[in-house]
């Protein structure tokens, strides 16, 4: 590499896309809708969904 050639500059840290309250604010929507539906499937989908929602830990910046 030259003097002339500019170094490669390596990506900058992706962010999250949704903030701790967005989470909050999904399981409770999450919860409102599992308890208006009656679609078996469609629950377990809610219930898994809603699981690993609250497992999420955001990431410190």
């Amino acid at each position: 590499m030259s003097d002339t050639d500019t170094p490669s500059r390596e990506p900058s840290r992706a962010r999250a896309l949704l903030s701790t309250a967005d989470m909050k604010l999904l399981r409770r929507a999450l919860e409102s809708h599992a308890r208006n539906t009656e679609d078996r499937e469609e629950l377990a989908k809610i219930n898994a969904l809603h699981h690993r929602l609250g497992t999420y830990v955001p990431s410190s910046s």
